[in-house]
């Protein structure tokens, strides 16, 4: 799988669309974030993305989580990552997933 693009999305309601490409070659593409809520990216409070951390652990559980192909996973990875800069959490999300 290739993760090709995110952009921001154009479904009511969601911040972000990831664009990825399939081992079989056809497209697959998944909405996340929720438009108008705070994110690490945005508030760049640690407290708050520890909480949100610790309350979307249970998202990474599905198999389609633990591929970072889910919209749990994407938030948790590129909104909350490690960082405030959304260019490095998705750099260290392709890493993580090798995609």
């Amino acid at each position: 799988m290739e993760l090709l693009d995110i952009v921001k999305s154009k479904a009511p309601g969601k911040k972000f669309t990831a664009h990825f490409r399939l081992r079989t070659g056809k497209p697959h593409t998944i909405h996340f974030g929720a438009a108008g809520m705070d994110d690490y990216t945005k508030t760049h409070d640690k407290e708050q993305r520890d909480r949100y951390r610790t309350r979307h652990a249970k998202d990474l559980e599905t198999a389609a989580a633990k591929s970072g192909v889910s919209a749990g996973a994407l938030s948790y990875w590129i909104l909350w990552g490690d960082s405030t800069d959304i260019k490095k959490n998705i750099a260290a999300y392709v890493k993580r997933f090798d995609l």
